[in-house]
C-alpha cells in the first residue's frame, strides 16, 4: 500500500500542524485524564496522588494511541503496513515488524511523556495540593499545560522519530 493508496500524504506535515495534532489529541486525553482523575477520587475515594498516577497513566495510553494512529502517521505508517510478504531470508512478517515497532515506541512514550506527566503532575501536585492547599481539579490543569511543552519536544525528536 501506498501514501496515495492510504489516504496519507506523501509530504510531512508542518511542525505547527503538527503541534496542533498533539494538543487535539492532547485535549482528548485531558478529558481521559480529568474523567479518571474524578471517578477514581471523588466516587472510589482513591488517594489524590494515586487516583492522579492511574489517571495520568490511562491518559498516557490514549495518547500514545492516537500519536501514533494521527499526529505522528506520517511516520509510523510504514511500520503499521501489513502484508503477507517476509522481509529477508529471516521470514519476520511485516505484522511482526509492525508489533515490534509500536511496542518500542510505547516504551519510549511511557518512559519518557509518561514520566514527564506522572512526575511532573504529582510534583506538581503535591505543591498545589497538598501544600497550597488548591482544588485537585484545578491543580491538575495547570500541571497539564506546564508539562505539555515538555512532551511534544521529547515526542517530536525521540519517540516518533524519522527512521
Amino acid at each position: 500500500m501506498t501514501a496515495a493508496n492510504s489516504g496519507e500524504s506523501k509530504v510531512p506535515p508542518s511542525t505547527l500542524v503538527r503541534w496542533c495534532k498533539f494538543n487535539l489529541v492532547g485535549g482528548m486525553g485531558i478529558i481521559v485524564q480529568f474523567a479518571a482523575l474524578f471517578l477514581l477520587k471523588r466516587i472510589l475515594h482513591f488517594d489524590y496522588l494515586a487516583a492522579t498516577a492511574i489517571a495520568v497513566e490511562a491518559a498516557v495510553v490514549h495518547n500514545f494511541v492516537w500519536h501514533e494512529q494521527f499526529t505522528w502517521a506520517d511516520r509510523t505508517i510504514p511500520d503499521r503496513i501489513i502484508s503477507d510478504r517476509t522481509i529477508s531470508d529471516r521470514a519476520i512478517s511485516c505484522r511482526d515488524i509492525s508489533w515490534r515497532s509500536s511496542l518500542l515506541r510505547l516504551v519510549r512514550f511511557n518512559l519518557t511523556t509518561g514520566s514527564v506527566s506522572i512526575l511532573g503532575n504529582l510534583a506538581l501536585m503535591r505543591v498545589m495540593v497538598g501544600q497550597g492547599h488548591m482544588n485537585y481539579l484545578l491543580a491538575n490543569a495547570i500541571a497539564i499545560i506546564l508539562c505539555s511543552l515538555a512532551n511534544f519536544l521529547v515526542s517530536e525528536a525521540w519517540v516518533f522519530q524519522r527512521e
